[in-house]
């Protein structure tokens, strides 16, 4: 048993992840640039330290700031939460150097899977289908022509580490390939110092299919079912649920025996995403894995039953999963929708004090954030404020729920995207199932 988690990491996960830790009897410290000196997590910790200045590289990416707090309080173990350093292989390694136990996967292991030419090649290799794609990272505008004729345009330039659309490009014609290939190279180097791109050919109206899956150390491997993330602005999720619409129990157990078979070829521990491509004929292709608990891990805990952050700790504490798979049984129907302090029209950002503020409630409603009446949405973070995930036995019993929910929800003092989440629960294809990752392009 753990006797001290440092949480690294702020807002909604930061207090998912200390609630969690106070219900095992787990004493937690926050850590807290001096932009959320009174934001919520501080608060609910037994502890708190500050670790920098506002900007994100000199206090939450800062990983000796983080290892010298984890030393300075005696704490066991950190959580990273999802996002900053939560996927960043070197802070893992200096955990492990540094004997305090990172809850998430080796080092190794999120490095090689941090790498999508690696995942990739790692997925091929395990006989698990991928896109056609170069199969290396590419060099220069030349090679990428050459390997572009060969695919068959269009193809998607992506860059080989980091995510969230940065460094990726669309290219529909031969013409445009060397500029978008050098954007993409300049992005990638722009926003994770590495400006390593590979090509794969572009899937057309492709949904976007997760399954979590579940390691402990003593090579137990499940899957938890499948989360619908097609719902998607500039390839970030806005909108996910589950069970997908799209998939049947056949396909549905297909995918989650691949993602087993992928999280136990590469000695994967811990909770993590499979991520997929699902095309209009129902076959599906490796994307990504993300080795961390995800933004909508919710949409599980509601269906499945199973506490997804007690898990992970649990695994890194060296504790054998009492999961098995013949036990999961996905019940009813979930929602997510993100609230951002965004316009809705616009999508600007809307940082600001919360002057007003009414959660909504009721059976099978459940909201993960850590603004209060009188916090600051400050303007360095992204700018997730708060989660509304609902439950209810079928799907259309749970976008009613959840539009309910919503116009509960009132935020006062900043710009939100309720509006914008309230009139895709109203359009006729999400109610009929029928959505892919250029839906909201489509919509908005």
């Amino acid at each position: 048993m753990f006797n001290k988690i440092l949480i690294a990491n702020r807002g909604e996960i930061a207090v998912r992840i200390i609630r969690a830790c106070k219900e095992m009897g787990i004493r937690t410290l926050a850590v807290y640039s001096e932009a959320d000196r009174d934001a919520l997590h501080t608060r609910l910790a037994d502890g708190a330290i500050c670790i920098g200045p506002p900007k994100s590289a000199d206090s939450y990416l800062n990983i000796q700031s983080i290892i010298s707090a984890m030393e300075v309080a005696d704490a066991e173990a950190v959580h990273p939460g999802y996002g900053f350093l939560a996927e960043n292989a070197s802070f893992a390694e200096a955990c492990e150097k540094c004997g305090i136990k990172f809850i998430g996967p080796a080092s190794s292991v999120m490095r090689l899977m941090g790498n999508k030419v690696g995942a990739k090649k790692k997925a091929e290799e395990l006989n698990v289908s991928v896109l056609p794609w170069s199969n290396r990272a590419l060099v220069d505008e030349k090679e990428a022509i050459e390997v572009s004729k060969k695919i068959g345009f269009p193809v998607l330039i992506k860059a080989a580490s980091g995510g969230g659309g940065r460094g990726m490009k669309l290219v529909h014609t031969q013409a445009s390939l060397g500029s978008a290939f050098n954007m993409a190279k300049s992005e990638a180097i722009a926003a994770f110092g590495d400006g390593e791109v590979f090509i794969e050919r572009y899937c057309e109206l492709p949904r976007h299919i997760e399954i979590q899956i579940a390691a402990d150390e003593h090579g137990n491997v499940i899957h938890l079912g499948e989360r619908e993330c097609s719902i998607q602005r500039r390839h970030q999720k806005i909108l996910e649920e589950s069970p997908s619409p799209a998939l049947d129990p056949k396909l549905r157990q297909k995918m989650g025996e691949t993602a087993v078979k992928l999280a136990k070829g590469i000695g994967y521990t811990n909770v993590g995403t499979m991520e997929f491509l699902l095309d209009k004929d129902k076959r599906f292709y490796f994307m990504e894995m993300n080795a961390r608990v995800q933004v909508e891990h919710p949409v599980t805990e509601f269906v499945t039953g199973v506490d997804l952050v007690k898990e992970q700790i649990k695994i890194a504490m060296g504790e054998r999963t009492a999961l098995k798979q013949k036990n999961v049984v996905m019940k009813g129907h979930s929602i997510e929708c993100r609230i951002n302090a965004e316009d809705p029209k616009t999508f600007m950002p809307s940082p600001g004090k919360i002057t007003g503020l009414t959660m909504p409630g009721g059976p099978g409603v459940r909201v993960d954030s850590a603004i209060y009446c009188g916090s600051h949405v400050p303007p360095y973070y992204d700018n997730l404020i708060a989660k509304v995930i609902v439950h209810a036995e079928g799907r259309m019993d749970a976008i009613a729920r959840m539009s309910r929910a919503l116009e509960e929800f009132q935020i006062v003092g900043i710009k939100t995207n309720i509006p914008l989440h309230l009139k895709i629960l109203k359009d006729h294809d999400f109610i009929a199932g029928k959505t892919d990752i250029d839906f909201l392009s489509r919509f908005t």
